[in-house]
C-alpha cells in the first residue's frame, strides 16, 4: 500500500474505504470485506449513523489496531463546548481507544471553537491527527491563520467533472494533505460511461473506477471509495499495478467543469442547511 505522509509526520494509506450512505446494519459486513480485501484506511462519520457498525467489523477482523488507519468526523454542534462529549461518544460506538484522523466535517458553526477542543484530544493522544472536510480554499486559509494547530488533511469533493486542481496547489503550498470525497461521481454526472475514460480504461484491461482512482492517486490525492459489493471492492483496490501516461492524465484533465454536481458550500443554502445544528446534532452524543 502506498502511503502519504501527514504534517504531523503520521503515515495514512493513499487509498481507504468509506462508508457513507451505508446503513448501520449492513456497515458490519461491508467493512468486514473491505477489510479482508486489503484495505487498512476505514472513513467514517458521527452523521453516517454508522459507527456502531464499523466498531463491529473492526472488532471481529482481529487485525491488529496499529495496522488500521480510521477516520471519523465531527458534525456541526450548537455549542463547541460539545465537541468532547461528541468524540467519546464517536470512540465508543467504535469500541476504540483512539481514532487515527478526527475532522471537522463542516466548515459552518463555530469551528474556532470545535477545533480548541479538538487540540485538547489531540494532546492527549486520543486522535493521532486532526483535519477538517470540505473547507473551500478561502475558509481553510483564514482557519490556519487563526489556529495554532495546523490541520493535516483537508477531504474535500473531487473527481473527473469538478477535478479541484487550484483547490489542490493551495494545499500543497500550506502542507495540508487532499482527500477526495465522491471520487467515483456517486452515479452523477455520468461520470463511469464517459468515453474518454472508458477508451483510457480499455487500454489498460481496468475499469473506469480503477482509472479514476489511479488519476487521483497519482495526483497524491487520498481516495476513500464506497462499495457494498465485495467484487467491486477488491477491483477499487487493485490500482496499483499499472500508471496512467501523461497524454492519458491530461485527457482527463480535460472533463473538468468546475462545477460541483452535489452541494456549493459557498451557498448561503448550504450555510442555511449545514451550519445550523438541529436533530442532526442532537442525536449524535
Amino acid at each position: 500500500m502506498q502511503n502519504v505522509t501527514l504534517n504531523n509526520g503520521i503515515e495514512m494509506p493513499i487509498l481507504g474505504f468509506g462508508v457513507f450512505k451505508i446503513p448501520n446494519e449492513e456497515a458490519e459486513a461491508a467493512v468486514l470485506a473491505a477489510l479482508e480485501a486489503g484495505y487498512r484506511s476505514i472513513d467514517t462519520a458521527a452523521i453516517y449513523h454508522n459507527e456502531e457498525g464499523v466498531g463491529r467489523a473492526i472488532a471481529k477482523a482481529g487485525i491488529p489496531r496499529e495496522e488500521l488507519f480510521i477516520t471519523t468526523k465531527l458534525w456541526v454542534q450548537p455549542d463547541a463546548a460539545n465537541t468532547q462529549r461528541a468524540f467519546d461518544a464517536s470512540l465508543k460506538r467504535l469500541g476504540l481507544d483512539y481514532v487515527d484522523l478526527y475532522l471537522i466535517h463542516q466548515p459552518f458553526g463555530d469551528v474556532f471553537g470545535e477545533w480548541r477542543e479538538m487540540e485538547k484530544v489531540y494532546g492527549e493522544g486520543r486522535a493521532r491527527a486532526l483535519g477538517v472536510s470540505n473547507f473551500y480554499s478561502g475558509r481553510l486559509v483564514d482557519f490556519i491563520l487563526h489556529t495554532d494547530l495546523r490541520p493535516a488533511v483537508n477531504q474535500i469533493e473531487a473527481h473527473p467533472f469538478f477535478q479541484r486542481v487550484k483547490s489542490q496547489r493551495v494545499l500543497e503550498h500550506r502542507d495540508v494533505q487532499m482527500e477526495s470525497w465522491g471520487s467515483l461521481g456517486q452515479g452523477k454526472m455520468g461520470v463511469l460511461e464517459n468515453p474518454t475514460l472508458i477508451g483510457i480504461a480499455d487500454s489498460h484491461g481496468k475499469s473506469v473506477a480503477q482509472v479514476v482512482l489511479r488519476w487521483l492517486i497519482q495526483r497524491d490525492v487520498v481516495v476513500i471509495p464506497k462499495s457494498v459489493n465485495p467484487t467491486r471492492m477488491a477491483e477499487n483496490f487493485n490500482v496499483f499495478d499499472f500508471e496512467l501516461n501523461e497524454d492519458q492524465m491530461r485527457s482527463i484533465s480535460t472533463l473538468d467543469k468546475g462545477v460541483s454536481p452535489y452541494q456549493d458550500h459557498y451557498s448561503v443554502d448550504s450555510a442555511e442547511r449545514l451550519g445550523k445544528p438541529d436533530d442532526l446534532s442532537s442525536g449524535l452524543l
